[in-house]
This record gives C-alpha cells, sequence and structure tokens, in this order.
C-alpha cells in the first residue's frame, strides 16, 4: 500500500472514540511488509486536543493528495482506495512511458466484437408437447451439449 504513497498523515484525538480507523490504518503503514514496500513514505501522527473529527491523508508519489474522515470510512476501505488509485497510476505511468496516449480510449464498434478464439453458440431446443415443457429432457440435453463442449465441463454440470 506504501508503494504508492509519499506521505501519510493521521490526525485524531486520543480522547474520541471514533478513532479506531486511524489506529488500525497506522497499524498497517506501520507493518514491516507496508515499510519495506516503500521506506521512503512518510508517516506523520498529529495527536489533536480539539473536537476535529479523526482523519486520514494521503500524498500519492505522483503529488495527488486525498483527505479520507476516518470516522465513517473503514481502514480497510481507505487501504482498497489506495491500492485501487495506486494501480491505476501504475497503468497511466506504464502507458505514457510506452508512448501511448492516456486514457486508453476503445472506439464502440471494438467492444461489440467478441474476443479473439472465442464462438458464439445459438441454441434453441423446444421441448413443449401439449403445453408441457419436460425439464428433465432439457436439464440431459444441455449435458449432451456441454458434453460436446468439453467432458469435463458435463461432469461439473451432472454433479
Amino acid at each position: 500500500m506504501l508503494k504508492f504513497l509519499s506521505k501519510v498523515r493521521i490526525e485524531f484525538n486520543a480522547l474520541d472514540p471514533r478513532i479506531a480507523s486511524c489506529m488500525e490504518f497506522l497499524a498497517q503503514c506501520n507493518a514491516r511488509k507496508a515499510k519495506e514496500s516503500n521506506p521512503a513514505c512518510q508517516v506523520q501522527v498529529k495527536r489533536r486536543t480539539d473536537d476535529q473529527p479523526p482523519q486520514i491523508t494521503v500524498t500519492f508519489v505522483n503529488g495527488a493528495e486525498e483527505v479520507f474522515d476516518a470516522t465513517s470510512t473503514p481502514a480497510q476501505t481507505i487501504r482498497t482506495m489506495i491500492l485501487d488509485k495506486g494501480h491505476y497510476l501504475e497503468t497511466e505511468q506504464m502507458f505514457r512511458e510506452a508512448g501511448e496516449k492516456w486514457p486508453v480510449v476503445i472506439p464502440e464498434e471494438e467492444l461489440r466484437q467478441p474476443a479473439p478464439g472465442t464462438k458464439i453458440i445459438g441454441l434453441k431446443i423446444d421441448l413443449t408437447v401439449k403445453g408441457y415443457l419436460f425439464e428433465k429432457v432439457l436439464e440431459f440435453v444441455l449435458c449432451l451439449v456441454l458434453a460436446m463442449l468439453s467432458p469435463r465441463k458435463a461432469e461439473e454440470k451432472k454433479m
């Protein structure tokens, strides 16, 4: 998590009952694995004496800053948000280093194309006789179709 950050600032009043998220996040920042991922990341703790709500401010390696309200946001959610944005920034950097435009814009017609190596199978079965649908027959036919596509998938379907 710290690999994407240059600075973390955790602010809270020690007497405030809403500091659980701050304390958990601080513990995550101080974990050996987190520190090893980015030893240069500064982790600052500011103990307040006023009634301001606890907050966590993170600065990403690209200089972007985000402030989290630690009273309503669990530490795990903050961590997930940091990782998501960090991976986004990492992807952006890889594209820019490769000389590609960012963000990548995929043309609408390419979005509608099937993926290479896949087949689209159309299957229409009418199993109604005198208004009754034979579900067991349908299940058997589906098992046969699966067996034709992949013998292993047919065994999984039977179970």
